[in-house]
This record gives structure tokens, sequence and C-alpha cells, in this order.
């Protein structure tokens, strides 16, 4: 809805007003009338009709079988038919043929790719297309995301800068209202609170369980309120719709040059005129379809996987298909096109009462024997590199607005690139390897920008506040960290390290930077030296394939309290000697374990690794396993084998590994460190940091032989002496936790047979089980997607690493056999574990919650070689520590978003971290004063958005449903947003449990 009015109130004597309209502008028709579109130019229903609602579409994947350019401008023939330039060129021409017409586009990241390639006469048909309703966008995001693997931060970033390019481009009219989620492999219920927060009217499923779907066409439940937020109640329910036909035509009705079936031929005189046969089977199909839906009201999607290439072909068949349906069969059906957004209001008007929905739609299986759910964890590396680049923007994006460093080129390109990879073929692991190899190319390319624009816009803050000194010193980071490797720390006597913050409160965190020295000395910002460890590297680490780097051991120091939003500095200095290097050795403890004031660490005859709590009766065991790889054909359900999307263990056990290796203990003033050897290619380094109530596992995997020609898919378990009665708990793309109960769905009596792959989930950021007798939780928090599941009470099991010799004959057509410098790929990764006592739910949550976060936003590290310059003179030179907050923030809240927006805004979201219940009084709503909350500048003014930041907070107004549950009026909770409260000198902003609220803030630069 378009906000014509103005608002004033009166700040320290400022006019609060909107933001520029240009940037919600409803464009005009060269007629000067307002644009007839959305639900306005819906055709008309025929109440006494089944009213069939033809959607010509097709669905464009941001690479899968080719890269991103490949798919764009057509090559690559060899591989697969699809150019989406020729598509989106030749529905536009046919669009304008023939003014009946409609289309629907969703990937933003094509459709942008060809606006920008095209001329101003072009540029005007497909505005006067989509302000007429004919051309629709739907869902509007960069890309169709995954919903198993993603992080919500990454898919409220990608839709934001979607709808950006749209709501600019084209305004109102462009603005989604519909989430067409048709592609990917399940759905997670944190998706469909996105959508209902971005203000849509429901969303559409293409993939769900063959039982489930089967159950629901025959009760009629196809249609249903997803109830996606126990927190935020009715803003967070959806209307949702199970597609018929997954996205695809009836049979024998695809008319795309990528099809065989026959045209409809319609010349009186020509034998093979077929209209009144295809018609009647197309009849036939409507009344079979329309038996599993509740209105008379039904969706056909007439399109498919890079479709409409030659649209004139495709688009005069449907013409005819509509037009002799109407003719022969007009008293009982009503055919034309329309759009997902006009068959939701055509329901919503028929006014019927719908079944609810409050879990997930994991796992998705689509025959008894194929569960997608390998690719949970396929491509392991990949998924950390993801997580890490949203990491990095999450901090240039930060650092752009603390240094006034708007939008730049680079930065746009970096918003872009992480879009890319929330595509459902790109973080999932299911595209090709060259794919894939594309991918992290356009990543890596991006993030170095990216680290070039946070590393100046430091230095520059660095140097604000001194006037003598011009030079903004040079910062780099390591990107090889994750292999111990870094230039800088292993070649220069002296450097500084400038530790960043991302998250919104003070952050303590052990630092570990590779060295070659055996002496260093370690200061703070305020000169104070600060105790060190150097610890070694194990051999394992020291071997990696394509490892070049000198370092053999780390140095380890504690950055205490480093601010939020903000950055520490730290000194460092080799002191490194000759009678030094004679004792370069770092010898191993005798000791037998590893302690500290929560728990003691042991390792077994069998290698595993035993923990004993010291606060609460729980023992826990850690063992790595791994499942042989069903080798199928794929000529039927039985014969399926494990692949790049599927996970089907050969048999329902899992295989330990032999211990043939070894460990050792190292022990110091800041960490005891065991550092295990499994056997050649399962290795780990188990912690315990002084002061800290966690274990840190760090795993290394790989080379997985395949030598055997075995196909092995790697776990490790987290076994305890716990109950947790076949339950336990994931998170959906790392935010709201989601039961899930062993071999057990919550809306059908699921038949499993395969159990394994059938009981696995998408672990985004964390998995737990409970004890309620002993009032015990066993947590895992993960620091990339993977699947896990616990299979045996008081287990948590989660996979590792993949590499299997067998395609699963859904695509890609490859095995997942990753390879890096010409050998298999070796994964590095992270989990920690905690046990908590659930009488403490306070405390337990909110570190699991900090630790959460820490993992999604980790400090980053920037590096600066400082041969002549002593610690003494830094602080002459540099600004040593700042924080773009002047105050703290409540441990409840967190800024999600705190990046440059148009013309020198800001976008600004805060969110609550806890559900409601979850953890004691922080679960409670919270206020939150902003008046002076940042350095940066003063906030001028300031209104709320749509959590997609495309539409006005109080412009909203979204469809209303009417459900069978009848607890409506009890699923008030958070339904109505208290508006921003200025009184006197302050603008306070209330947050209730799990709500995110979004702000475009007028600001001016602080003197």
């Amino acid at each position: 809805m378009f906000y014509c009015g103005l608002y004033f109130i009166l700040l320290f004597g400022i006019v609060f007003m909107p933001i520029d309209a240009r940037v919600y502008r409803k464009p005009l028709e060269d007629n000067g009338k307002i644009p007839i579109c959305g639900y306005q130019s819906c055709p008309k229903i025929d109440p006494k009709k089944l009213n069939v609602h033809l959607v010509a579409h097709t669905h464009d994947d941001v690479g899968w079988l080719k890269t991103v350019d490949q798919y764009f401008y057509g090559s690559r023939t060899n591989i697969q038919n699809a150019g989406v330039e020729y598509i989106i060129d030749s529905v536009i021409q046919a669009l304008k043929r023939n003014p009946a017409r409609k289309f629907i586009y969703v990937e933003t990241a094509f459709l942008w790719k060809w606006w920008q390639r095209q001329d101003e006469n072009t540029r005007e048909d497909v505005r006067l297309l989509i302000n007429e309703g004919r051309l629709e966008i739907i869902g509007g995001a960069w890309s169709m995301n995954d919903e198993a693997t993603t992080h919500y931060n990454s898919i409220v970033d990608q839709f934001t800068w979607g709808f950006r390019l749209l709501n600019d481009t084209f305004g109102e009219c462009a603005r989604p209202k519909i989430g067409w989620q048709i592609d990917p492999f399940g759905h997670s219920r944190e998706q469909a609170s996105l959508f209902a927060q971005f203000g849509f009217d429901g969303m559409f499923l293409g993939r769900l369980d063959h039982e489930d779907k089967a159950q629901r066409l025959i009760n009629k439940t196809t249609e249903f309120i997803w109830k996606s937020s126990s927190s935020l109640g009715k803003k967070a329910d959806l209307f949702s719709v199970v597609l018929f036909n997954t996205y695809s035509p009836p049979p024998g009705f695809c008319f795309d040059i990528l099809c065989s079936d026959e045209p409809m031929i319609d010349d009186p005189e020509s034998p093979d005129n077929n209209i009144d046969v295809k018609i009647k089977i197309f009849y036939d199909y409507l009344e079979q379809q329309s038996q599993h839906y509740q209105t008379n009201n039904i969706i056909l999607t007439m399109g498919n996987d890079f479709t409409y290439q030659q649209a004139e072909m495709h688009l005069m068949n449907l013409d005819k298909v509509i037009r002799y349906t109407n003719e022969l069969y007009g008293s009982q059906v009503n055919v034309f096109y329309s759009t997902p957004s006009c068959y939701v209001k055509s329901v919503n008007d028929a006014q019927i009462s719908l079944n609810t929905k409050s879990d997930d739609f994991f796992p998705y299986s689509s025959d008894p024997h194929a569960f997608w759910t390998g690719y949970f964890t396929s491509r392991p590396a990949l998924k950390l590199f993801e997580r890490m680049g949203n990491n990095l923007l999450q901090i240039v994006k930060q650092l752009s607005v603390s240094s006034n460093i708007m939008d730049s080129e680079d930065l746009i390109q970096f918003r872009e690139a992480m879009g890319v990879m929330q595509h459902h073929d790109a973080v999932t692991g299911t595209e090709k390897q060259h794919v894939a190899d594309d991918y992290a190319r356009l990543l890596h390319k991006s993030m170095v920008k990216g680290e070039n624009i946070a590393a100046k816009a430091i230095g520059k803050k660095m140097i604000e506040k001194n006037n003598t000194v011009k030079v903004i010193p040079k910062l780099e980071s390591c990107f090889l960290l994750n292999t111990s490797s870094c230039i800088i720390s292993e070649t220069e006597k002296a450097f500084m390290t400038v530790i960043y913050n991302p998250t919104s409160q003070l952050l303590s965190k052990y630092i570990r930077v590779p060295v070659t020295g055996n002496d260093y000395i370690v200061k703070n910002s305020v000169g104070d030296k600060i105790i060190t460890q150097l610890v070694p590297i194990p051999e394992a680490i020291l071997q990696l394939p394509g490892r070049v780097s000198e370092a053999t051991r780390e140095l380890v120091f504690h950055a205490v309290n480093i601010p939020a939003l903000g950055y520490e500095t730290f000194y460092i200095s080799d002191t490194t000697s000759e009678e030094s290097m004679k004792n370069k050795i770092i010898l191993p403890s005798r000791a037998s374990s590893i302690a500290n004031k929560s728990y003691n660490i042991t390792v077994n005859s069998n290698g595993d690794v035993v923990i004993k709590s010291k606060k609460h009766d729980v023992n826990i065991v850690q063992s790595f396993q791994y499942y042989e790889g069903t080798k199928g054909n794929n000529t039927g359900w039985t014969n399926r084998a494990s692949g790049a999307y599927i996970f089907r263990p050969k048999e329902s056990i899992v295989h330990n590994l032999a211990f043939t290796g070894n460990y050792k203990i190292f022990q110091g003033p800041l960490v005891d460190e065991i550092h295990l050897t499994i056997n050649q290619f399962v290795s780990q380094i188990v912690r315990l940091y002084f002061g800290e109530d966690k274990i840190e596992f760090e795993w290394l995997i790989g080379p997985i032989p395949i030598e055997d020609s075995i196909g092995r898919e790697v776990v490790t378990k987290y076994s305890s002496n716990l109950s947790s009665d076949r339950t336990f708990y994931t998170d959906s793309n790392a935010r709201e936790m989601l039961k899930r109960v062993r071999d057990y769905r919550p809306t059908w009596n699921v038949t499993l047979k395969e159990k394994i792959a059938g009981n696995y989930y998408p672990v985004t950021a964390k998995i737990y089980l409970e004890d309620k007798i002993k009032q015990l939780r066993l947590s895992v928090l993960n620091d990339r997607a993977q699947g896990g599941t616990s299979m045996i009470d008081g287990q948590l099991e989660l996979m590792l690493h993949r590499r299997l010799l067998n395609d699963d004959a859904f695509g890609v057509g490859e095995a997942l056999n990753e390879k890096a410098f010409g050998k298999g790929l070796v994964v590095r990764g992270t989990h920690y574990l905690i046990a908590s006592d659930l009488n403490d739910i306070t405390s337990a949550e909110l570190l699991e919650k900090s630790l959460t976060v820490q993992l999604a936003l980790r400090p980053w590290i920037f590096f600066s070689a400082i041969p002549n310059i002593s610690f003494n003179q830094l602080p002459n030179l540099y600004q040593l520590q700042t924080s773009s907050l002047r105050k703290k923030l409540p441990p409840q809240v967190h800024i999600l978003t705190y990046e440059p927006w148009k013309d020198g805004k800001v976008l600004l979201r805060l969110e609550h971290l806890f559900e409601v219940g979850q953890a004691g009084a922080l679960s409670a709503p919270v206020e939150v004063d902003i008046t002076d909350l940042f350095n940066d500048f003063n906030i001028v003014s300031l209104r709320e958005t749509t959590l997609g930041a495309n539409q006005w907070i109080e412009s909203m107004s979204r469809l209303e449903w009417h459900s069978r549950d009848n607890n409506d009026e009890n699923n008030e909770v958070n339904n109505q947003t208290e508006q921003v409260k200025i009184e006197g000198n302050t603008i306070n902003v209330l947050l209730k449990p799990m709500e995110i609220r979004t702000f475009v803030l007028t600001i001016s630069k602080r003197t």
C-alpha cells in the first residue's frame, strides 16, 4: 500500500518525516492514471463454475547443472538447453502480442542481469506489463533459496536486496505478495514466518513427503494456515498451498521446445486436428485435480525448468487450450490466464475454513527409499564458505555505515554473490562440481573486495581522531586461517591484530594465530601484557593438501571485552632468540586427561572421547563412525543410490572406525587440548578453554578413502546417560527450535522404509536433547549446516562429510566425489558441546544463544605488519579501540542489520533473540532506547518498514483467513506491534519475543 500522508513528531526541535517517497513510489502510466496491478488486475471469477487459473511460469535455477552465466547466456547446450536471456526476451514479446496473457517471473538475479542490457523502449514495455498486472513478480528474492541449510540472516538479506531493486525500478506494482518455493527439497517453518513478516499473503509449495501429500490430497488439506511461530502468533500465520503436480503442467500439455507433447491443432481441414481429444483429456484432468481442493478454484502450473525460450510457441498453444476448453465445457469450467496471487485472492474470497499446521516439512521423501536428507551435509566446505561469506558481509555493511562509506559497487556485488549462494542448488551442495567451483569463485571474488572495504573502513577509523597521521594502516585478512596459515603472522617480527566484533554484545574470545617462533609478547590496546600460550599444530593439519605454510604452532591469547560493533587492537612481537629456538619443540603433557571446573575428559582404548561432567549427572562418549552409501542403479525405488540429494545407507547400522592412531595432551594457562588421531582420514582436537563452560571439538575429516569402492558418510556421535524418550530438538534456519520425535510425524502416521535417513533433520545451528527427570540438557552447536538426528535415547548424531561413488539420479548426473589439490576433499570444522541444568534455564539459553550468534558472526581478525613501530608509538598513531554503540544493549537484543541504505540513510533491524517461555526473564518483551545508541551519527528521523524493507509497516494489509482449530483468539501473541514511542528526548522500540523490527533511519553525522 502506498503511504501518501505525512506525520510529524517533535524531537529535539526536529521534524520527523517519511523518507523520500521515490523509494516507495507508485509509477504512473503515460496517461497519468494509477496502474492496475495486483489483485485489481485479477480475472473475474465465476461462482457457478470451476475456475481454472493457468499460470505461465519458468523455473530458472541460479546455477545447477550449468553456472549462473552459462544459464543466462545459454552456453554449454551439451549439458542443458537453457538460456534465460532468451526466455525473458521471448516472454516480453509474446505478452505484447495478446493482452489476455499473463506471466510470472521469480528470480531477480536473472531479471536484473537481463534488465541492465535492455534499451529504453524494451524497459518501457516491461514497466507497462508490470503496471497492468500481466507480468507479475513472485517471490522477488535474488534466488529461490533453500530452506534447510540456509541461515535466516542470509534469507532476509537476499530478499531485501531483490525487493529493493524491484521497488526502485518498477515501484509498487512489482512488490511481491506471494512466496513461490516450488523447488526446494522440503520446507522450513522459519521460511513461512519470514514470508508472513514480509507481508506476503501466501506461499506455494512444490515438494513435500509423498505420504504427507497423498494424505492431504485425500483429506482436501492441500491448502492450510501455517502457524509458523508460537511466539509471533497470528502475524506469522501464512496461507499455504500444496501444488498438485509439483510445478509442472498436466501430462501431455507442455508445449515448450523442450517438450515433446503434441501441439494443439485446430485446423478443421487437417486430419491431425486433435482439439476434441486433447480438450477432453484436459477437462478430465481438471475434474481430477478439483476433487482435492476445497473451493471452485484450481491452479495449473504451465511451465517447468527453463521453459519459454520460444514463448510464442508455448503461449499460442495455451491460448487454444483456454479458448476451446471454454467453448466445449464452458458450462462447467472457466479457464483463464492467472497468477498465484490471483489464485490466493480467489480462495480468500471464498471465505472457507482451513486446517492448520505448526511443524515443518522435513524430511522430504519423494518415494519410500528416497529421503532428501543427504544434502543437509553435502559439500561441507562450501557450506562453511557460505557461512563465512555472511559473516564478512555483515561486517562490511556495519563498517560501511560507521565509516560513512555508503553503497559501493563492490558491496552491491557482495550482496548479490551471497544471494546466489542461498539458491537451492548452491549452499545445498546439489550442483555439478564445475558449478560448485564457480559458486566458490564468485563468493571468493566478492569476499576479497568486501574485505578491502572493511579493512579501509577500520583503517579510516583508526586515524580519524589523529590530525597528524594521514596514512591509513594497511590491514589484511588471512583467509586461510582454517588451514592454520597466515603470511603476516608467520613472517613478521612485529604486527598488530585488529579484531572486529560484529555482534551486539561485548565479546571475549580466545584468538589463535599461526606462528613460527617460540616466544611472543602480546599487548592489548592499553598496553597491558596479556597471558599467551603456544600450542603445536597437529600433523594432520600440517599435511593438509594444498597447505603452503611455515607455521608449526598457534599462538593463543584471550581477547577480552571487544566492543560490540567495534574493534580492539593487539600488538604482537616475536621475541624468539637463538637460545629459545633450542627448545622449539613443545612437548606433550604426561597427563592422561584434561579438565576444568565443568568437565573431565579422557580417551579410551577405542579412541573415543570420554567426558564426565563435574556439575551434573551426565556422562558422554564422543565417537566417529560412518555409513556405507548404497550403490544402487536407480532403476526402481529399492535400487536408489545415496548421492548429493539422497542419504541412503546400505545398512541400518553404522560402521566403527578402527583406532589406529594415537593422542597427545597439551596443557597450559589458557587451554588444555587433546590432539587425537583416529586413523589416516579422521582426527580432531578437543579443547577446554580456561573460564569457559563448553567443550570445543575441532574435527578434521578426509580424504575419505574410496580405493575399496565404498562410498562413506562420516558422522560423529555424542552418547550420554540421559533419557530423552525418543525426543530431540533442532533449529529452523538458526532461529526457533522444533521438537522432533523419532519415527514420528505430527500430521500423519508415517511409515519409514529408511529408518535412519527418515529420522534425519537439518541442523543449521543447534541440536539438543533433554532428560526431563534429571532436568538436564545436552546441546551441540555447529558452525555450518549439517544433517542430524537422535537414533538412540541420550545420543546426538551429526553428519560431517560425505564422499560417494554413485549418482542418485535426481538430475546432477555426477557422484558426490569432491576433490581438492588432486586428492579427496579434506574438511575442518567445529562443534561446541554443552551440558546444562534446566533448573537454570535462563543461564543455559543465554550461553547457547550467545555461542550460536558467535559461530555465525565470528570476530574478524585483520593483520598489519608494523616492523619499525613499537607499541609505545601505536597510541599516538592510531585509535586502538572503538565501538559503533554508545551504550550496552540488553542481552536478548541483537542488531540483525546495520547497513547503508538509499540516499545516505541507514537500514536498521533489531531482533529479540528468544522465544516465548524459552529463557525465563530473557523471554519477556524488552524496550530499547535507541536515541543515542550509535556513536556514528544522530538519528534525525526514522520510519518502520516490513521485514523486507519494501513497504511501510502501517501500509501493510494482509488477507484475513479463517482456521478450523478455533484457536485464533489464543493466537494473538505479538500480533499487535507497538509503534515506536517518542517521549521527550527518547526513542523507545519495544521488542517482543522473536520479533524483528526494521527501520529506515535518516541520520546526521556527529561532529
